[in-house]
């Protein structure tokens, strides 16, 4: 899932970021940013946590006013932006680079009307209250480079605040589904125990500690409260999940906006998937009489997809213990960083900024990694490449299988993907874009396309030393890639039950069932999102032959990596021909 956020340090004057210099009126190059900007200081003022995440630190002792009232302000300030767009900016007028810019802002407001018109996440989501309760405070405490002291102080502030979003929670939510419920009261689990004990962590030693203490203990004891109404006093919906063909379609062309249908990304999809199952085979036979000591298969369908589900279980014994699976992680950091660099992959970020920390519970859900990379107006705060130990209340074997899953091979996959040359690497070139709208407004079929590219790339360039064992684990990671635009289209456009999604996972995609039962509980809580990784990669992988073949023995593979990452986190349709005009300038 890649997207580029996160030149300029932190925005500690407004008027820079919101106004342009002096009292003269900006030029016809200039005035879409300053329009931007415009919009921007109003979206701030009506969200101050999205601000705090985006980087923007002017509201962060405020807290959102999530009533129904308040949000529909939100609505009316997006369509009255989408209304006044093109008559105050003459598309016809701008350069190619800023009618691109155009085009992604103005995507990004029908986008969002369109989801605030059909979706309603504040009455069926008490997810989303969960991010206002912990992400505002926490993303401050570990991310902000603005005074710790001023953080430690707006993180007070924002708790005072607490009980409004609480109330708000239980005004607007109705009837939530199950799949969000549960979820949520995971994650509430895990917030109480951030304002019991992680958030002393986070602030350090700090002459406000007797306030922190004394505000943290408040909200311990709100939270406490709230998660009795989430778990006996809220009513559960009886409608179903499944968005339906029609509003999946529209809401994957707005979202993913990569110039491709619903049924495109689904027949591709089913494609690739036959094609890395076939690959997959190749190479489990290959490696058959190293992990068994017992004939072959027979090579027919079942035969083959025993032989590949027999070579995987065996990999999966390759793993480390619950306690070092943080330390496991940073352990593979420094080999790939020495590997991209010996190879010309790329130029990494200098300085690296990019943290492996064991993830806040409060976070931990249906996934066991994610990178929080630097918010694109405070790029010069810190990464966070974030990995979950097993939950401490699961059983033995349940830890057992969830080692398996991520053993040796696949950590080194997983940093890969969301570290070096992934996520972390991509989001830091983004951060370098000049333009406002790129660095805000982006792209995560990019973001998580790069990411997944990345995996398959860095073993074709010899990083493992041709390890099959490797390989087979990288073919498995992109296999799940596959799976997921599958399960994505298949869960909410048809009837696919969860027994016959579980069959699907395990079996076709050699899933454990832990994971398998995560990712469904995830596409029941999403969609779309699941379908950006292979969009993404797909479009990048295709760019990428097309150039190579294209250029011939001019091609240079770091300069190509450069040239796709010198746009910030771009919808892909536009990659071709900005990787065109980059390639034809000096690296």
């Amino acid at each position: 899932m890649t997207l580029s956020l996160r030149g300029l340090i932190l925005l500690l004057c407004a008027t820079v970021l919101m106004k342009p210099e002096g009292n003269a009126a900006p030029g016809p190059e200039g005035k879409l940013e300053a329009f931007f900007k415009s919009y921007l200081d109003e979206h701030f003022r009506l969200r101050p946590t999205e601000a705090t995440q985006l980087g923007e630190h002017r509201y962060d002792h405020l807290l959102e006013d999530l009533s129904r009232t308040n949000r529909q302000h939100w609505l009316e300030h997006t369509t009255a932006t989408l209304e006044k767009l093109p008559r105050e900016i003459a598309f016809a007028q701008l350069s190619r680079e800023e009618q691109i810019d155009f085009e992604i802002f103005r995507q990004h407001l029908t986008r969002n009307i369109w989801l605030t018109e059909n979706t309603q996440p504040f009455a069926d989501d008490p997810r989303v209250y969960n991010g206002y309760i912990n992400d505002s405070v926490y993303s401050m405490l570990a991310q902000s480079t603005a005074p710790a002291e001023t953080n430690v102080a707006n993180s007070i502030s924002r708790m005072a605040q607490m009980g409004r979003i609480i109330s708000a929670a239980r005004e607007n939510l109705q009837k939530p589904l199950r799949p969000m419920l549960e979820t949520a009261i995971r994650q509430n689990r895990g917030a109480i125990a951030f304002y019991e004990k992680g958030i002393f962590v986070y602030a350090g030693k700090t002459p406000q500690l007797p306030a922190l203490k004394s505000a943290a203990s408040r909200v311990a004891a709100q939270l406490k409260e709230y998660q009795k109404y989430l778990e006996g006093e809220l009513p559960l919906s009886s409608e179903a999940w499944r968005l339906g063909k029609e509003k999946f379609a529209r809401k994957l062309e707005l979202v993913l906006d990569a110039g491709m249908t619903a049924d495109q990304v689904l027949a591709d999809a089913e494609t690739e998937f036959t094609r890395v199952q076939r690959d997959m085979y190749v190479l489990a036979r290959q490696l058959w009489s190293q992990y068994a000591d017992e004939p072959l298969p027979a090579d027919d369908a079942e035969g083959r997809r025993l032989t590949i589900a027999r070579v995987l279980s065996s990999i999966g014994e390759e793993h480390g213990e619950p306690e070092t699976l943080v330390q496991d992680a940073r352990a593979t950091v420094e080999q790939i960083k020495a590997f991209i660099t010996d190879g010309d992959i790329l130029k990494l970020p200098d300085p690296d900024r990019c943290q492996v920390i064991e993830m806040p519970e409060f976070k931990r859900g249906n996934a066991l990694a994610y990178l929080e990379s630097a918010p694109p107006l405070d790029p010069a705060a810190a990464s966070l490449y974030a990995i979950s130990p097993p939950p401490s209340d699961w059983d033995a074997q349940r830890v057992k299988s969830f080692l398996e899953e991520y053993n040796r091979h696949m950590l080194q996959i997983l940093t890969i993907h969301e570290a070096y040359p992934g996520h972390y690497v991509q989001l830091e070139y983004a951060n370098r874009s000049r333009s406002l709208i790129r660095k805000v407004l982006q792209s995560g079929v990019f973001i998580e396309g790069w990411a997944v590219y990345t995996e398959q790339m860095m073993l074709d360039q010899g990083y493992g030393e041709r390890d099959l064992a490797l390989r087979l684990s990288q073919l498995k990671f992109y296999l799940r890639a596959v799976a997921n635009a599958i399960l994505d289209h298949k869960m909410h456009c048809t009837e696919l039950t969860e027994k016959d999604a579980l069959k699907f996972l395990m079996e076709g995609a050699f899933q454990s069932e832990g994971e398998a039962r995560l990712k469904i509980i995830r596409a029941q809580q999403t969609s779309v999102q699941l379908s950006t990784y292979f969009v993404g990669r797909m479009a990048l992988y295709r760019l990428r032959q097309q150039t190579q073949r294209a250029l011939g023995d001019k091609f240079e593979l770091g300069r190509y990596h450069e040239a796709v990452l010198a746009h910030g986190s771009v919808p892909v349709k536009y990659l071709p021909e900005l990787v065109r005009a980059r390639l034809a300038q000096p690296r």
